[in-house]
């Protein structure tokens, strides 16, 4: 940088002084980025039109003139001096000084609004657009010019105002976009003492900007209440107040008179006593000004509460008829033309109806007279019922004093007060803040969402309790509205309020809505769900007291009137349907009529019309927001609406016949449209509850519980009494239509302690959806982790609590998110070092072989130390798969990649699983085969004391069995021998085996000396020990009975497949026992001995079938089964290998051949069945009626055939058998199908109470059930005889989901032993070859399973026999044996 452009700058910063604060603000950051003699003239340029609109607006101030008869003109040099001395000044005045108009004017004066707008907010809309029509017009500008104003939704300002008149929010607004108000050089707080929200938001961060900003300028304008407090706030750094300047107010003397409501009046029945009349406050106002008519000329001035109370009081009002005057109504929600009504000139006499706005804001011109009934709307927060209301309560002794100030002004006054002087001695001095007065959830919201910082530091006027600002910030954080920014990582709970807070979507939303956190959050939900209309409603009845009365000498006669409007399960939806009554009786009924059905029905009528009030409000306030509350039927619209709508003579919508819904279809209304979409809307998330209401149960239920999640409580067993949050005890309030029949899980809207803790309007609630809007307040624990095979993950079982409340117990989910480290741990050792894993990874199967082998081995040697332990194999994994994969699913990803680089990666060797210390074994002394001759017969090996198999087991082809000779088996494989010829040892005499011990050194011995296989080894090992022991000892001696069971070899018949037919430790007794066996097996037949598919049985199509065929096949007789095969559109004639095949396969051939030459009839078979039967029928497995009357035609032909004494062979027998059947195959049909028909109805009932299950995995188990119970083909399968069993296994399935969830923990441990006997079933099918898997009594335990069921989970249907987990075990060992 060149000295000219440093020169150049400073020359440029000297002109700084000259334009705006936000110009300057900017034009500095560019001077300094200035490095170039091009930068230094582009910033001259800006500094240039900066100085000129510096210039224009300078030379835009108006002339500005006072009006003398305003008692601040003659304080006008004061206040400037103060203002030009100090940057805070307090400017303390009556209301009618005209502070409000003047301190504006007299800033102007002084030079401010030039370089900066001169800021002056307002507490109303009101005020703050009429103060700026009133200054613009002593200023001769046009409004919107020198003078402008801005409100919510209007904008009457410019970059050239120089006064900017705006409500307090505004500029709270303006502060998240302007954090130091550069825009401003001065800023007038007007109305300070009514220290709303606002205001004290503002003073608290204008005492934080003050040292930032000290060419800015704050005058704090207030009544005469306590402006010291201000003064105080804004002390300087030496702790010296801000400057206070005192005006007083141009006052007449005012007279008070008190009429109070309550009149003593003489008793014309009792003389001398006296009794109360409590006059109505709208007649009280009509005798007040009545009164002050008598007074003289002079407008009046009447304070009321609300609207509708000046709507109430003008009716009256122009009902008597008042001559020369004019009723003119003052509130906010006036349009501008109707509230300038006020301060146009007028003849005759006015009485203006006003709110508090009239107080303090504004002064109505010509007041002589006021009227106070002494109340007001004054925002409360209620810590009983939780909620932010607008009660209308008596006013402070201060605000009462300024309401009769404003009679005072233009001559003598009079103020009748409609209260006693005694009330208004009682009443406080002065109106609490809001702040004291308001939810602190709500202040601390409105300050996050406008960015003011921490609540706790914030330099309040009067900062509130500290608890209290914890109990607000922890509302919020349930409510969702609320997240610390850390919440991610875990806090010490002392540094919880040291976290910073930040606003979420939710919160948001909430902090556009001016009413109570909770209330908010309920109508923010309610706007995501679709049901605003609904909770509007309800939101605006639970802010007041109950409409319905129940007076003590009535209460019986209450109780009935108001039952009409009771909705089973929710106290909640009363109020909607109470909201609707109301409203079509407001519709048919004069004001009066209406009163009068109010009061014989107990209903209160000014808390009704508080309600609708409320509502009004509230709905006014979302509909700004752009939210929908259009809903079917208008029920959106109360009773209040309704008057309006009809007094202004608009018409009603249109409605469809029948209701106020639109029908689909051409011609549909806009309204109409909608609300069948929102239906549709609606239908697509119902309940079974929805349904029957006219209203979205289920989204207004979610919605409520969005804002009372610590208001939940689920009950204890069987009690009445509820666990609610933090381990609250509560029941539900005798009068809520919950009481007597309580639900498991509720919510009340608020919990009220008196003889106990009782919850007060409740509703049936879903644990869901607490779950669900709670989000992470849930704390969720887990418990129990295990490997799940099914789903190749860890699981665990989880438990979520909501404040204590447990919403879930018992919940499945998967484990890896949770703990990754313990399932990964879990995916070793289950997965892949136990094996249970269903996978096609090549490693995994060789690892496995490999696995098997040794354990093969460890069978062979009757040892248990050969293989390696599990951790062994865990460390091998361990060391190799990666920290990351805790699942199947994590593994397949990882190793498709792996395998790639090294495909052996995870592949175990021998070293690797088998144990140093057991390398010496030889594989060969354990042999895979024994020879004898050409024979090879293969060997395998148990080692399972205790068991049939153990030991070694030869296994013999049945087809080889009978040239099998019993040589040499006594002597076992070489590995055993040593321990055989010990243990025959051991089974001497005592008086012998003294001679031959140590038993294990004299059979080492005995061996050696013996050639293996070439004598008994009985034989050989008497004479060898007789040798050795110089003892006698003969083979008689060595008892072979007394051997234990495993060194003895077993003989096993097996069939092709490797059945094991029979067993026995005898060869020659399992010949015997398999002896018409051994022609059991064929590898083929002779082709002459087979026929083509035909339909028809005659000699010459299929012919005689022989019983067998037989033929040599490797020098062995093979015997051929011949049969009927259904193939195709026919039946053939096929050589099979077994008698068992044979027969199956001749059962469905004759069968086919039957059915074809027997047809069949629905219409016959469904005879005489009700339509409600024939209906069940229709829905079957079978897909059709048809196709389920074909299912029992094949059932009842199987049933007739075998009752003639089974299939035949030719076709004369055939032609008899048919003969037989004919007659008889309709009837039995027709019994088949009545049989079906409970079981369809059964099977209808266990899949609707299946449809409503919502425990998943049991709905699995009992889906799965349901399926292997009934699919097509399910008579033909089971028979008659099953069929009658079936309705009680279904009815059990129906019986066991009912229970639920109730018996959801019992269900599991019965689901677990239900697993494990399948499992157990499972194995034993895989162990049994195919043939085998099908005989009755393998099938009969899969009934026994299913009569297990029945056991565990529908006791009282009972069973036809005893059953258990280990009767089914014990079944399933004898089979094996």
């Amino acid at each position: 940088m060149t000295s000219t452009v440093s020169t150049g700058i400073r020359a440029l910063r000297a002109r700084l002084g000259e334009v705006s604060l936000r110009d300057e603000h900017r034009l500095r950051r560019t001077l300094d980025r200035a490095r170039t003699p091009e930068d230094l003239a582009a910033a001259e340029t800006e500094i240039a039109g900066a100085e000129a609109r510096t210039a224009a607006r300078r030379a835009a101030v108006p002339a500005i003139t006072y009006p003398e008869q305003l008692p601040v003109t003659a304080r006008r040099e004061d206040i400037a001096a103060a203002i030009a001395a100090n940057q805070v000044v307090i400017v303390a005045g009556e209301t009618g000084s005209g502070k409000t108009t003047q301190i504006p004017k007299i800033c102007l004066e002084m030079g401010r609004g030039i370089r900066g707008t001169i800021g002056h907010t307002q507490p109303r809309r009101l005020a703050a657009r009429t103060v700026a029509e009133r200054i613009a017009e002593e200023l001769g500008t046009e409004l919107g010019d020198a003078v402008g104003y801005t409100v919510r939704f209007t904008d009457h300002a410019s970059d050239a105002t120089l006064v900017k008149l705006m409500t307090d929010g505004i500029l709270l607004a303006e502060i998240q976009r302007d954090r130091l108000l550069r825009r401003y050089d001065t800023i007038i707080i007007d109305e300070a003492h009514e220290r709303s929200l606002n205001i004290d938001f503002l003073l608290g961060y204008l005492k934080q900007l003050l040292p930032q900003r000290p060419d800015l300028k704050v005058v704090i304008t207030s009544a005469t209440i306590d402006p010291e407090l201000f003064a105080r706030h804004f002390a300087d750094a030496a702790g010296e107040p801000a400057p206070i300047v005192e005006v007083s107010g141009r006052s007449y003397p005012v007279e008070l008179r008190y009429r109070p409501l309550a009149l003593e009046i003489d008793d014309d029945e009792d003389e001398g006593e006296t009794r109360v009349l409590d006059r109505d406050p709208t007649d009280a106002i009509a005798d007040a000004v009545t009164e002050l008519f008598t007074e003289g000329d002079g407008d009046v001035l009447v304070f009321l509460s609300g609207e509708r109370e000046i709507r109430d009081t003008a009716d009256t009002l122009r009902e008597l008829k008042l001559p020369r005057t004019e009723i003119v109504p003052l509130y906010a929600r006036l349009s501008a033309a109707e509230q300038h009504k006020v301060f146009a000139p007028h003849t005759g006499r006015r009485v203006v109806l006003a709110t508090n706005v009239a107080e303090t804001s504004l002064t109505v011109p010509g007041i002589r007279y006021v009227v106070d009934p002494g109340t007001a709307r004054i925002s409360r927060y209620s810590m009983r019922t939780k909620v932010q209301r607008l009660p209308i309560e008596p006013v402070s002794q201060a605000s009462a004093r300024q309401r009769a100030g404003r009679c005072g002004r233009v001559a003598d006054g009079i103020c009748i007060r409609l209260y006693s002087e005694d009330d208004f001695e009682a009443r406080p001095a002065f109106t609490e803040p809001e702040i004291l007065r308001t939810n602190l959830a709500a202040v601390i919201l409105q300050m996050t969402a406008l960015g003011l910082g921490d609540i706790e530091s914030f330099p309040f006027v009067e900062a509130p309790d500290a608890r209290a600002i914890r109990d607000g910030i922890a509302l919020l954080e349930e409510l969702g509205a609320l997240a610390r920014a850390s919440a991610r990582t875990a806090a010490p709970e002392a540094d919880r309020p040291r976290q910073k807070l930040s606003l979420t979507p939710v919160g948001r939303e909430m902090a556009q809505l001016p009413v109570d956190p909770r209330m908010a959050r309920m109508l923010v939900e309610a706007h995501r769900n679709g049901c605003l209309a609904e909770v509007l409603i309800i939101v605006a009845a639970l802010s007041i007291q109950d409409v319905r009365e129940r007076p003590v000498e009535h209460q019986q006669a209450a109780d009935t009137a108001h039952a009409r409007f009771t909705v089973d399960g929710s106290d909640f939806l009363a109020f909607l349907k109470l909201w609707d009554y109301l409203t079509e009786q407001r519709k048919s009924l004069s004001s009066n009529q209406f009163r009068r059905l109010c009061r014989e029905e107990f209903l209160h009528y000014l808390r009704i019309r508080e309600w609708q009030d409320l509502h009004g409000q509230l709905r006014t306030i979302t509909r700004g927001l752009g939210w929908s509350t259009d809903t079917s039927g208008r029920r959106a619209e109360g009773p209040r609406e309704a008057d309006d709508r009809r007094a202004a003579g608009t018409p009603q919508r249109a409605q469809a016949p029948g209701g106020g819904r639109g029908r689909r279809g051409r011609g549909r209304t806009p309204d109409a449209a909608a609300d069948a979409t929102r239906s549709d809307r609606r239908a697509a998330s119902t309940t079974p509850d929805d349904t029957a209401m006219p209203w979205p149960v289920t989204s207004i239920h979610q919605s409520l519980l969005a804002g009372m999640l610590s208001h939940i409580g689920v009950r204890e067993a069987e009690s009445r009494e509820f666990l609610g949050a933090r381990n609250a005890k509560f029941m539900i309030f005798p009068g809520s239509s919950l009481a007597k029949k309580p639900p498991r899980w509720v919510m009340a809207a608020e919990l009220v302690e008196t003889s106990r803790l009782w919850g007060r309007m409740a509703a049936r609630v879903e644990p869901e959806w607490a779950e669900r809007l709670a989000g992470d307040l849930v704390k969720r624990t887990y418990s129990e982790p295990h490997w799940s095979a099914r789903r190749g993950a860890a699981r665990a079982y989880e438990r979520v609590t909501l404040y204590g409340v447990p919403l879930v117990t018992g919940r499945p989910v998967d484990f890896g998110r949770i703990d990754p480290e313990l399932s990964r741990e879990l995916f070793l050792r289950h997965a892949l070092v136990g094996g249970e894993w269903q996978t096609r990874h090549g490693f995994f199967a060789r690892n496995r072989a490999l696995l098997e082998d040794v354990a093969d081995l460890e069978h062979r040697a009757r040892r248990r130390d050969i293989l390696v332990d599990d951790e062994v194999l865990f460390d091998f994994y361990d060391r190799r798969v990666p920290a990351d994969i805790v699942s199947v699913r994590h593994f397949d990803t990882w190793w498709r990649k792996a395998e790639r680089d090294d495909p052996h990666l995870l592949d175990f060797t021998t070293d690797t699983v088998v144990n140093t210390g057991a390398t010496g074994l030889d594989p060969t002394d354990f042999p895979d085969a024994w020879r004898q001759g050409e024979l090879s017969i293969p060997l395998t090996y148990q080692f399972e004391p205790g068991q049939d198999d153990d030991g070694v087991t030869a296994r013999i082809p049945v087809e080889q069995l009978a040239h099998v000779r019993p040589v040499g088996f006594d002597w076992l494989v070489p590995g055993m021998r040593e321990e055989l010829t010990a243990a025959y040892i051991k089974t001497l005499p005592k008086t012998l085996r003294r001679a031959v011990v140590p038993a294990p050194d004299f059979a080492a011995a005995a061996l050696a000396a013996l050639t293996p296989r070439a004598e008994p080894l009985r034989l050989g090992l008497a004479r060898e020990l007789s040798r050795l022991g110089r003892v006698t000892v003969t083979a008689e001696d060595l008892r072979t009975a007394a051997l234990p069971p495993h060194l003895r070899m077993t003989f096993a018949a097996v069939d092709r497949d490797g059945t094991v037919l029979a067993r026995s430790k005898s060869l020659a007794e399992l010949k015997t026992l398999l002896a018409e066996e051994v022609s059991a097996s064929v590898q083929r037949v002779t082709a002459g001995a087979e026929r083509a598919p035909a339909t028809v049985w005659t000699s010459e199509s299929l012919g005689t079938l022989a019983p067998t065929v037989r033929r040599e096949v490797a020098g062995q007789t093979v015997t051929g089964y011949p049969a009927l095969v259904p193939e195709g559109e026919g039946v053939a004639v096929r050589v099979l290998a077994t008698p068992a095949e044979q027969a199956a396969a001749m059962r469905a051939g004759v069968r086919a051949l039957v059915l074809a030459a027997v047809p069949g009839n629905v219409r016959t078979a469904t005879a005489g069945l009700s339509a409600g039967d024939r209906l069940a029928l229709s829905q079957n497995p079978d897909g059709s009626l048809e196709a389920l009357i074909e299912d029992c035609r094949v059932a009842a032909a199987d049933a007739l055939i075998a009752e003639a004494g089974g299939p035949v062979r030719s076709p004369e027998e055939f032609d008899a058998l048919v003969a037989r059947v004919r007659p008889r195959l309709a009837g039995a049909v027709a019994d088949l199908v009545r049989l079906t028909v409970p079981v369809l109805h059964a099977a209808r009932g266990a899949r609707a109470a299946l449809a409503e299950t919502r425990e998943r995995d049991i709905a699995e188990d009992a889906g799965a059930q349901l399926d292997e119970l009934l699919f097509p083909g399910f008579v033909a399968e089971w028979g008659g005889r099953r069929l009658r069993e079936l309705p009680r296994y279904l009815d059990a399935v129906t019986q066991r989901l009912s229970a639920l969830p109730g018996s959801a923990v019992r269900d599991r441990q019965g689901m677990a032993e239900i697993d494990a006997a399948l499992a157990a079933y499972d194995r034993l099918l895989k162990s049994l070859p195919e043939g085998r898997r099908t005989a009755p009594d393998v099938t009969e335990i899969w009934w026994m399973i299913e009569e297990l069921r029945v056991s565990l989970f529908a006791q009282k249907l009972g069973t036809p026999y005893p059953v258990s987990r280990k009767r089914i075990e014990k079944a399933i060992a004898a089979i094996r044996r």
